[in-house]
């Protein structure tokens, strides 16, 4: 049967680049993988952002939009039956940051991927900047989305150099443990369950642990579906502005109010010469980075966002006219 991982966490925790890396060390152990990004958003940044990943021994596959729940489930599935058929020795899921783990588990389950599939780990990343309190709806996906994973791994470690190891395990898991009380979830997370190392400096026996983690069969209080959470996702797509707008443009979405409560931003824009920028922001730092391909794209990611706002910030610095937003 063919092993499937699920690489949980909310949205800007870290999970594409973690994925990276797990994908790289299962590739170089011999593994012949498959990811599968399932998204509810109609366009997927991570996806060409995994496009170095691709190889004989590395195929991608997507699910985007999909109209309700119920559609992009059956779509989810589809692709799944595609993937069985090729028996890949692993198949990696990267779900969007807004999603129901039920969605999973009860998919795996369904004939024919019973019989192809079985569940090898489920990680969840886990931010060490997330804020201490998250808006309602955030903190749900923040506790079910960790529930029943077979590891915690921390990410954004080094954003808090004067902490020591202890004090960044203590501060996360008290969060994480008080948001699963806050759903009736009966599981409470230890540091044995965290890891808290640079993933650049992690061994061959450390993946190999990561691969064989398992999951854990918790229940919890399912309080939100997918579909009634206001924590939500804009598309703004065919973007071009000066290099020296970008970061300003990115600020002011993320701190002006009119624009809703900001997490995230992410996406890429053209450089002006030629190339591409990925852009990952948040309200306590920009980041941006050469890629090797991209798409006109920016994402945001918050509650209650007004796209309106948002594009008459973007329109000011816009020079594409084909600009569109979703």
């Amino acid at each position: 049967m063919t092993k499937i991982d699920l690489i949980t966490g909310i949205l800007g925790s870290g999970k594409t680049t973690f994925l990276k890396h797990y994908a790289r060390r299962l590739m170089a152990m011999g593994q012949r993988i498959a990811i599968l990004e399932n998204d509810f958003g109609a366009v997927n940044v991570d996806m060409m952002i995994l496009q170095d990943l691709k190889c004989d021994n590395c195929e991608l596959a997507m699910v985007a939009g999909g109209g309700d729940a119920d559609c992009h489930r059956r779509r989810f599935k589809t692709q799944l039956i595609s993937l069985g058929m090729q028996h890949f020795d692993r198949v990696i899921v990267e779900p969007s940051g807004i999603f129901d783990m039920d969605e999973f588990f009860d998919t795996i389950h369904e004939s024919p991927l019973d019989r192809w599939f079985e569940v090898g780990s489920v990680l969840t990343i886990i931010d060490a900047e997330t804020d201490d309190v998250l808006p309602e709806q955030m903190e749900y996906l923040f506790a079910s989305e960790a529930a029943c994973c077979g590891k915690l791994i921390l990410s954004k470690r080094d954003s808090f150099p004067d902490e020591s190891d202890q004090q960044v395990t203590e501060r996360v898991l008290s969060h994480l443990n008080r948001a699963l009380t806050g759903i009736k979830c009966d599981r409470s997370f230890t540091e044995k369950d965290l890891l808290i190392r640079d993933w650049d400096s992690l061994t061959d026996s450390d993946f190999t642990a990561l691969a064989s983690a398992g999951y854990r069969g918790s229940a919890y209080i399912k309080r939100y579906h997918p579909g009634d959470m206001i924590s939500g996702v804009h598309y703004f797509m065919n973007i071009a502005m000066a290099h020296g707008l970008i970061v300003p443009t990115i600020e002011k979405i993320l701190t002006d109010p009119g624009c809703g409560r900001i997490m995230r931003v992410k996406g890429s824009l053209p450089d002006g010469c030629g190339g591409w920028l990925k852009i990952n922001a948040t309200r306590e730092k920009t980041e941006l980075s050469p890629v090797n391909e991209g798409q006109a794209v920016i994402i945001v990611i918050g509650d209650d966002i007004s796209r309106e706002h948002i594009d008459g910030i973007l329109r000011e610095v816009n020079t594409n006219s084909e600009y569109v937003s979703i």
